[in-house]
């Protein structure tokens, strides 16, 4: 055996401290991409919240720094800087607990009742994988009247923990930027952070959460403050729908567990909508997958509710019974509990387990709601009548079913008269194309590959799922030959994904307002009705080609209108030169392309500026008497004005804000002292409405650019002399004097000799380009759908598909300006 195949004890490695972290970062914060960069964050922001769950903090701030580092502070108690005996003893040098902490894996307080009764990172690797995996990582602690900080990288102490200055707050302040070296993605998103910390103010009553973006130019602090708690998450859940009363019902309690004391908190309000949204968290970790606290709640509610319905005689018909589905149809809850010593089924933390917060979920949620439906008829009139109305359209939906959904997923007689099946019988093989008309439907079924690719064609639109029950939803044609042909059924109780017939199910549909729309009405119903097939990844969009070039007998697709103008710049580039004026020699081939993609990303700054409603020409000859562009827009009362720079901008703010202050002051001073609420008394801002035109640092680096080829942003459209002269194969000179007038002329040289074909609708392809472009497994693009943000995803379909129109107008009239391709 050679010295390399040896297996022996030299072969075991040791990895010590938080090496184990970097050599598989993937088991400690799920990958290396978006959610485990994001999952950084998390863990830090969730020692915050675990002192304010402890009652030692009421404030957390989180920075997002220009560099893609990250700053969260908090009003804590500061983690302890004092000796670790333990660790010093066993390293046989002096270790302060706050290293300790930030070192050594299944490290903290956590695993102390005393210290935190109850608290989210049970795991102990949070702050630490954290250290490990930044490739900077600052602390510091404010405690005791004095400022300390300690420094790491990587895992390893670089600067050790010393006194840096006096204070009389307290707190602790981690700073940290992510290892390029180990993440593929180094860049934090905006919006999934927002939507966290939102999600943590509204968790923890009380609780203040400030966050600010620092690499968006003019970056506003936003506040996240909830007295409301729970009670204010539902009726944010509910603002896009009609709930059937106004104040959402609102149940706390708390009973001694086996581990300590549980705390259990759920809001709850009905709507007119037929779905059911019930968010739970356990110790603020969102519980996806339920647990015992969702099924005691759960129970609960259909036992109370059926005793009121029992006790009132509020059922007429014996026949009947309301199940708790019925009850939950339309219901929007938020349920919180926290759990001394949660046990949850998986890393991932998705599913609570502790058996005992089933019944004591249970008890408290019996408890109170009995008491609040006697003494609330109206309201609990309300919630009943809507569950036997459901109850009635179970019913009528069970009858529906029956026509609808086939035995077994072997029985093929009973497949939909319109699908084209394949052969594979394996789900994990099978491919299903949802196609766009009857035309499509026929190219398809030529095109295909019958081996494993079957095709469903649809006609014309589906009902729109979101403002209809189950009944009527089963009773649409085309919704049930999808049912029919999916083999999985619908609805609850009935949908068995084991039984589905294809793990590919795509859609496939025109690139053009219709079929946008009819791709839009089968997303809803895959969401409303079958959300599990989004959830494990059974759902795919095809992306047909908008266009066929054909170019001396060879034709190429391309799939969009940015890839089209690339491609014929590049034809145009192919047998041109430049030359700059005052220049002998024409540019290189590198500065060319630099050239054109210059003039390609001014186009882009163009557009930005002309969506907001400015010609660029009025852009231009609104430069103020220094020469600066406008930088914003504001409205103040009935006026347009135009503001030039951030300094500018503040100071309106702020003379805005004095302006409103003292109406508001005179406002409460004409009403009787005796008259005056809370809420006349409370002094709220509001805005100036704006739109900031550009960012600095866009238009900045436009000039810089602009500046190396003796160029100005005015020459794109007004001419000031002659720029360059294109010389063309045959040595003819054509003389440019805006750069406008220059990249059109490439765009229309590329066109020279070529044969351009746009598809409106896969009808107008053969079967073989068809196959080619959106159905061949090796040569397709396909959109992979999935369901990263439930919350967002429920607000959007509500808006966009629900009964509510004012919510819809207000979108419309945000987006108007970044419409493309509006079918007039």
């Amino acid at each position: 055996m050679t010295k390399e195949e040896q297996y022996d004890a030299s072969s075991i490695t040791v990895l010590e401290g938080l090496q184990a972290v970097r050599e598989r970062p993937s088991m400690y914060i799920g990958d290396t991409q978006t959610n485990g960069l994001h999952q950084l964050v998390y863990e830090v922001v969730d020692n915050s919240v675990d002192e304010a769950l402890a009652g030692h903090c009421s404030e957390i701030s989180i920075f997002i720094h220009e560099d893609n580092s990250v700053t969260v502070q908090d009003n804590g108690r500061g983690i302890p800087v004092g000796r670790h005996a333990q660790e010093s003893k066993k390293q046989g040098r002096d270790v302060s607990a706050i290293e300790v902490v930030m070192t050594i894996l299944h490290a903290g307080g956590k695993f102390d009742k005393s210290t935190y009764k109850v608290s989210g990172g049970l795991h102990g690797v949070g702050v630490s994988c954290v250290n490990a995996l930044s490739e900077k990582c600052d602390v510091e602690v404010r405690q005791n009247g004095k400022v300390y900080s300690i420094q790491f990288s990587k895992g390893k102490v670089t600067h050790p923990l010393k006194q840096i200055g006096d204070s009389k707050e307290h707190g602790t302040k981690v700073t940290f930027k992510p290892d390029p070296t180990i993440f593929t993605v180094l860049v934090f998103d905006h919006d999934l952070l927002l939507k966290r910390f939102r999600e943590l103010a509204f968790l923890n009553k009380g609780l203040t959460i400030r966050f600010r973006d620092e690499r968006q130019a003019d970056s506003q602090e936003l506040v996240f403050c909830y007295e409301g708690g729970v009670k204010s998450f539902v009726e944010y859940l509910n603002e896009n729908k009609t709930p059937i009363f106004p104040k959402p019902i609102y149940i706390y309690g708390s009973k001694e567990g086996v581990d300590g004391v549980v705390d259990f908190e759920v809001a709850m309000q009905w709507n007119t909508t037929y779905s059911e949204n019930v968010y739970s968290y356990v110790n603020n970790i969102s519980t996806r997958m339920g647990g015992t606290h969702v099924s005691g709640f759960s129970t609960a509610l259909t036992r109370v509710l059926n005793q009121y319905i029992k006790t009132h005689n509020l059922l007429k018909s014996d026949k009947m019974t309301v199940q708790g589905d019925d009850m939950r149809e339309g219901l929007t809850a938020v349920l919180s509990v926290k759990v001394p010593n949660p046990q949850f089924e998986g890393q991932t933390k998705q599913k609570l387990g502790n058996n005992e917060v089933g019944s004591l979920v249970q008890q408290i949620t019996g408890e109170h709601l009995a008491v609040f439906l006697e003494e609330n008829p109206v309201i609990a009139r309300m919630i009943v009548e809507k569950a036997i109305l459901a109850a009635q359209a179970r019913d009528a939906a069970r009858r529906a079913r029956e026509l609808t959904l086939r035995k077994t997923a072997l029985d093929t007689a009973r497949l939909p008269g319109k699908l084209t099946d394949c052969q594979e019988k394996d789900p994990a093989l099978c491919e299903l194309f949802i196609v766009e008309g009857d035309s499509a439907g026929g190219s398809a079924k030529t095109g295909r590959d019958r081996r494993f690719q079957a095709i469903l064609p649809i006609r014309g639109k589906i009902l729109n799922v979101e403002k209809a029950r189950l009944e009527k939803v089963l009773q649409n044609q085309e919704v049930g030959a999808m049912i029919a042909a999916f083999g999985c059924g619908i609805g609850q109780g009935n949908f068995n994904l084991e039984k589905l017939r294809y793990h590919k199910i795509i859609i496939m549909t025109d690139a053009d307002v219709d079929g946008s729309h009819i791709r839009t009405l089968l997303l809803t119903f895959f969401y409303r009705h079958m959300p599990a097939l989004i959830e494990n990844g059974f759902v795919y969009i095809a992306q047909p080609p908008l266009f066929k070039v054909t170019r001396k007998k060879a034709s190429r697709y391309i799939h969009s209108e940015k890839d089209m103008d690339e491609y014929l710049l590049k034809l145009g580039l192919s047998d041109i030169q430049i030359q700059l004026v005052g220049h002998s020699d024409t540019l290189s081939k590198e500065l060319l392309e630099e050239l054109v993609k210059l003039i390609r990303d001014v186009e882009v700054f163009i557009l930005s500026i002309e969506k907001k409603s400015i010609p660029f020409r009025e852009f231009l000859q609104a430069k103020d008497d220094t020469g600066r562009l406008p930088r914003f827009q504001v409205k103040l009362g009935e006026e347009e004005r135009l503001i030039y720079s951030e300094e500018e901008f503040v100071e309106i703010k702020l003379s805005h804000e004095t302006l409103q202050r003292s109406k508001h002051a005179e406002t409460l001073a004409s009403i009787p002292i005796e008259e005056q609420t809370v809420e006349m008394q409370t002094f709220r801002v509001k805005g100036i409405p704006f739109v900031e035109l550009y960012e600095k640092k866009t238009i900045d680096s436009l000039k810089t650019r602009l500046s190396q080829f003796n160029f100005t942003l005015d020459q794109y459209v007004i001419a000031d002399g002659k720029l360059f002269d294109l010389i063309d194969e045959d040595g003819k000179y054509h003389p440019v004097y805006t750069l406008k007038e220059g990249i059109e002329f490439l765009r229309q040289n590329g066109r020279k000799g070529i044969e351009i074909q746009r598809y409106k609708g896969l009808g107008e392809m053969n079967a073989d380009q068809l196959c080619d472009t959106t159905m061949d497994p090796q040569k397709r693009t396909l959109l992979h759908l999935t369901l990263p943000d439930a919350i967002a995803a429920d607000h959007t379909f509500t808006m966009l598909m629900g009964e509510e129109v004012p919510p819809r107008r207000k979108f419309i009239e945000q987006h108007a300006l970044s419409v493309k391709n509006l079918d007039i």
